[in-house]
């Protein structure tokens, strides 16, 4: 069975240097309550794997703006002025990865593969530095799997086991970030007792899930 501890706890594991990769698409199915933990503890010098960077003042634009991110793989930084303005400073390295190719690669760490096949990007910036390789007379990008220390996700519901069920868009990157930590730790709204779920519902099981954080919106406010 997981073990279900505070935010302030998961917030606790995150060393500096850590790779964290984090479910969400602006904003929607954030892990909100871990992500305030961790700007409340202040750890720096992260390494962020997400799609996008979110608002300055909603999901991973926090941590962001709190200058705890020195490096990140992410496609998309267009709603976040202080992402822009630490890029073009120096102040965090940034690389950009088309969002289909960034799940690809963050799916393959966790199936245990070595990276993915693509034409995505040929001709283009995404290509220098990359090694080629030419299947049936066509190009593709070899681009390695994306490793993560710690997957933060949200979800709707767990059981007691770690199994998962999401609620409408917030599923987006969550799944496919579950499985990619090696440490995965889950904000959800509900635990319920083991077979409570409908086998149906559940998306992600509990095998990939280390540790749950009840939701601050359902525990009264509790860190």
């Amino acid at each position: 069975m997981v073990k279900i501890i505070s935010a302030a706890a998961a917030a606790a594991m995150i060393k500096p240097k850590a790779r964290i990769a984090i479910g969400g698409f602006l904003a929607v199915g954030a892990p909100e309550t871990i992500i305030d933990a961790m700007v409340e503890l202040g750890v720096q010098d992260l390494h962020m794997i997400v799609i996008a960077s979110d608002w300055e003042n909603r999901g991973v634009g926090k941590l962001v703006v709190n200058h705890m991110i020195s490096s990140a793989q992410v496609s998309h930084l267009g709603t976040n002025k202080a992402i822009q303005a630490q890029m073009n400073a120096g102040e965090i390295a940034i690389e950009l990865v088309p969002q289909g190719t960034l799940m690809e690669r963050v799916r393959s760490f966790g199936a245990g593969l070595g990276g993915v096949l693509t034409p995505t990007g040929l001709g283009t910036v995404v290509q220098e530095g990359k090694q080629i390789i030419a299947i049936e007379g066509k190009d593709y990008i070899l681009e390695p799997a994306i490793a993560s220390d710690f997957a933060l996700i949200r979800a709707h519901k767990a059981d007691k086991m770690g199994n998962l069920t999401y609620r409408k868009t917030a599923r987006n990157s969550n799944p496919i970030m579950a499985m990619a930590g090696k440490i995965t730790i889950a904000e959800v709204d509900e635990i319920v007792e083991t077979g409570q779920l409908d086998p149906e519902d559940v998306i992600t099981p509990g095998v990939f899930v280390n540790y749950l954080v009840l939701s601050k919106e359902n525990n009264n406010g509790a860190r």
